[in-house]
Formats: C-alpha cells, sequence, structure tokens
C-alpha cells in the first residue's frame, strides 16, 4: 500500500489517496473506522483507497436533500426507503462506498435504486465507476447549486434531465428550499409549494 497524502486523517473535506490496496485491507479498514468515524468516506476502485473526512457543510447539504426528498415521497404517497450512508461493497466488481444517502423506491434491495452525493470538491476516483460496478441505477449528485442526475443504460451511465424512477420530481423546485438557514422552514415551505 503506497500512501500518497502523509496526513494522518482527512481535514474535512479532505483527502488521501492509497494505491495498491487489496481488497482485503480494505474491507479491514471499513470495519474498523466506520462505526467510530461516522463522517468518514472511503471510495474503492480497483486497488484505489481514496479516504474523505466531511465538512459540517458537507453534512448539511446532504441532510437537507434527504429531508426534502422525504417529505416529496410522504406528500405523492410513495414507497421511499433509505439506507442513508451505508457502505456497499462488491468483491467480484472490486468497488464499494458510501453514498451520502441512497434510496429504494419500493422494498429495500441488495442495492439502492437512487444514490445522492454531494459534491463540493471535485477530482478523485470516478465515483460513477463505482457505483456502475454496484450496478446503482441513478445517481444524484448535487454539485455547483444544483442536481446533476445519471441513469445507468446498459454498461454506461448517460446524463438526463429528470429521474425516471421519480418522474415528477421537480428538480428545480427542490433546489429552491437547500440553502434555507432553518431546514425545518425549509421542509414546510416545499410541502406548501408541492400542495400547491
Amino acid at each position: 500500500m503506497k500512501l500518497l497524502n502523509q496526513n494522518k486523517l482527512p481535514k474535512p473535506e479532505g483527502k488521501i489517496t492509497l494505491y495498491g490496496v487489496t481488497w482485503e485491507q480494505y474491507d479491514n479498514l471499513v470495519s474498523m473506522f466506520m462505526d467510530q468515524f461516522p463522517g468518514l468516506r472511503m471510495t474503492f476502485l480497483e486497488g484505489t483507497l481514496e479516504i474523505m473526512g466531511t465538512s459540517s457543510e458537507h453534512e448539511r447539504l446532504k441532510t437537507i436533500i434527504a429531508r426534502l426528498l422525504e417529505m416529496y415521497a410522504v406528500e405523492k404517497r410513495l414507497t421511499l426507503n433509505g439506507y442513508g450512508n451505508t457502505t456497499f461493497r462488491k468483491e467480484a466488481a472490486q468497488r464499494g462506498l458510501e453514498p451520502d444517502e441512497c434510496y429504494c423506491l419500493g422494498e429495500l434491495k441488495e442495492v439502492p435504486d437512487i444514490a445522492i452525493e454531494v459534491a463540493l470538491t471535485s477530482g478523485g476516483i470516478d465515483k460513477l465507476s463505482v457505483y456502475k460496478g454496484l450496478g446503482v441505477i441513478e445517481v444524484w449528485f448535487w454539485q455547483n447549486e444544483q442536481f446533476i442526475l445519471y441513469r445507468l443504460k446498459q454498461t454506461e451511465y448517460q446524463q438526463i434531465n429528470n429521474s425516471e424512477f421519480l418522474p415528477n420530481l421537480d428538480f428545480a423546485l427542490l433546489s429552491q428550499f437547500i440553502n434555507y438557514d432553518n431546514q425545518t422552514e425549509a421542509v414546510i415551505a416545499y410541502r406548501d409549494a408541492l400542495e400547491k
């Protein structure tokens, strides 16, 4: 295992990248650290391991997105089941990560239908490659104050304008409520907007 960055643990939104990591080493690191450091994210792709700490801004954004999406599901009476930021791993594909949030429509499945990523930094491991190997159908990125959506079609992700799982979800409307100072007020205002 070769250490690229000599930091002990990543600072918020900081990254450490390790190369030549075996599946067993990755699996052991996940087992040792993920329960103790809930803000830690590990992304593994074919021997490369990226370890990232999340900032309070990152956590705020992922939380409000989840709250708004769950309010949408309640208002529309959709069966939306969340996994939070559970670690998903597939040894055969040599891939693993923790989405910021993820959901299944209908009953829980082995892999979520939708993964949500808050992207405050750029570079690093290509998360779409990881998600493709795991079989996640839709990946939504919150980046630069907007949602960028991808759907796995056959063997590649294609950018889409609307979710095929939630075709009536208005992402422009949803985006208006993400940067409220008060999350509860944001959820109430979003619910009111949905009822109009």
